[in-house]
């Protein structure tokens, strides 16, 4: 085997423990990386950015040893993840680094090695947050209150601004300084005297942002183009294999097409799969170094992945890796999220609809608002029917269909309440003021609740809240069984039906019997057993269904 080919083989065995190690927990891949004759060598070996990750998961106070470890432009590295805040360096955060990077007594030429791979200017600002340095030829009767220390040749009088374990951390950085070169460390202290701390900052600041794009953090430019609409061309149909396509569950498309690629397409894949993550976690405005938002863009990507991969697969797993050979990974991701892009739109001319919006009130039921929201951010997402739950990324063909769904039925929704309350502008805002209240207040559900109820007692479209006279009737319209098996009455729903269909377009007729369906059912199982037990309906009917009595909640 040649000389080439040697190093190639090493360089791939180098990068498959590598990859290997970041698949173990962070407790087990510190003790991997620690309990080898080699330790070090091994640490340096990792990329700074998966050290850094394993550090800030298994917490830095535990993680210490591999900070000793690290070599100084790793520990830069750590420092330029873990010490900002986006643009903002955070003193405090960089002396947490320094502190973790001492070790014993005998450790201190590694530690300064470390320290000066660290920008000079970043040091600066950290010291002129945490001391204050007087001139004693200026002043020589200066007294300043706390912990001071003075420079061997007598001219400065150093005093130390922070306390308890922070003090003693900037006490011996400053003793060390001194002692490896009290020329420089002097030149240093006229620095913090006089320099701005704004310019030090953004000198930092520009030659961190060029460290960060040879780690693979692209501009906010080139992340952003990430999620540019592609042109998604018809999925392909899946081979007719039997059992090819799981009938249930969540099928990860970006995990089946790794496992049938070689060694090294895999690890090729792997740093497509990084460049991708960074690039999402740019766009979305994080900091390079926030472990939940590396998280959090990591997910994000697998699932857009995902679900690009099963587009362009037609649903065949099989497929997979042949599409990931063949595609770059930032093609896919786009397919993926241009699939979404396009519920976007439909969602968005969901809302310029005649009638889709009235006071600010969007005209669908919650289920269906909370759906559409969740679709009209920057990112599409998709809402999950949890109370308080956030929006998720889709997966899933099967969840965009579910959404458009949603769609579809909010769409129907609008044309329905529209020719329910009167068909046209006016008379919806006519309608809307027999309530008393707000629409907000009101809400959509309980609107559309007195909907149902009116069309039941008159057999056609009358919406108004439910007058005092006529709660006997409604419950008799409505109800029948025993309070032990309530029934809604097979005619309350003909009734509904009856009295709307005429006001509602044709095209919305399905999902006008839907929600009647919903509707009485809703108020049999919040009323029904009530009703029959007492035969009344108030008070707890005016928390679902507008009473004329009590027309707010």
């Amino acid at each position: 085997m040649s000389e080439n080919g040697n190093g190639k083989d090493l360089q791939l065995a180098s990068r498959e423990l590598r990859q290997r190690l970041m698949r173990l927990s962070p407790r087990q891949r510190v003790d991997a990386l620690l309990d080898v004759a080699e330790a070090r060598a091994l640490v340096r070996s990792m990329p700074a950015e998966d050290l850094y990750v394993t550090i800030q998961e298994l917490g830095l106070a535990d993680a210490t040893e591999l900070v000793q470890l690290a070599s100084p432009g790793q520990f830069r590295a750590f420092v330029d993840l873990g010490g900002w805040q986006r643009d903002k360096l955070d003193p405090h955060a960089v002396l947490t680094w320094l502190r973790a990077a001492r070790g014993g007594v005998d450790d201190t030429a590694e530690f300064l090695r470390k320290l000066h791979a660290v920008d000079l200017e970043v040091v600066e600002y950290l010291l002129r947050e945490f001391i204050e340095v007087h001139d004693l030829e200026e002043n020589p009767d200066v007294n300043p209150p706390g912990v001071t220390m003075e420079t061997p040749e007598g001219r400065y009088l150093i005093e130390i601004k922070v306390e308890g374990v922070e003090m003693s951390a900037v006490r011996m950085l400053l003793n060390d300084l001194l002692a490896e070169n009290p020329f420089e460390a002097v030149r240093l202290l006229e620095a913090v005297r006089w320099e701005l701390p704004s310019e030090m900052e953004e000198t930092a600041y520009q030659f961190r942002r060029g460290r960060l794009a040879d780690l693979g953090f692209p501009s906010l430019e080139d992340a952003v183009a990430l999620f540019s609409r592609v042109d998604v061309a018809p999925s392909p149909s899946a081979a007719a294999r039997p059992g090819l396509v799981p009938q249930g569950g969540h099928v990860d498309y970006l995990d089946a097409a790794f496992r049938g690629l070689t060694l090294t397409e895999a690890l090729n894949a792997e740093d497509e799969l990084r460049e991708v993550a960074s690039a999402a976690l740019v766009a979305d405005l994080a900091d390079p170094g926030d472990l939940d938002a590396i998280r959090r863009a990591s997910e994000t990507v697998r699932d857009y992945l995902s679900l690009g991969l099963e587009h362009l697969t037609g649903a065949d797993t099989e497929r997979a890796p042949d599409v990931l050979r063949d595609t770059p990974m930032r093609r896919i991701f786009q397919t993926g999220f241009s699939l979404t892009l396009q519920l976007k739109f439909r969602a968005d001319r969901l809302v310029k609809m005649p009638g889709a919006l009235v006071d600010g009130v969007l005209m669908v039921l919650p289920e269906e608002a909370a759906a559409i929201a969740a679709l009209r951010q920057k990112r599409p997402r998709r809402a999950l029917r949890v109370e308080g739950a956030e929006p998720v990324s889709f997966r899933s063909r099967r969840e965009l269909a579910a959404s458009e769904a949603l769609l579809a039925r909010a769409e129907a929704q609008v044309r329905l309440l529209r020719g329910a309350l009167g068909g046209n502008d006016d008379a919806v805002r006519e309608t809307l003021a027999r309530f008393g209240v707000s629409l907000e207040t009101l809400g959509v559900e309980r609107l559309f609740a007195a909907v149902v109820a009116m069309a039941v007692l008159e057999e056609r479209a009358a919406p108004r809240p439910v007058p005092l006279g006529r709660v006997v009737e409604l419950g008799q319209r409505l109800f029948e069984g025993t309070p032990d098996a309530p029934r809604v009455r097979d005619s309350a729903a003909e009734r509904a039906r009856r009295g709307l269909e005429p006001v509602v377009p044709p095209e919305a007729h399905a999902e006008l019997h839907r929600l009647v369906g919903v509707t009485l059912s809703r108020l049999l199982e919040e009323l029904g057993t009530a009703w029959l037990q007492d035969g009344r309906l108030e008070p707890v009917a005016s928390a679902i269904l507008p009473m004329e009595s009590a027309p707010v909640p």
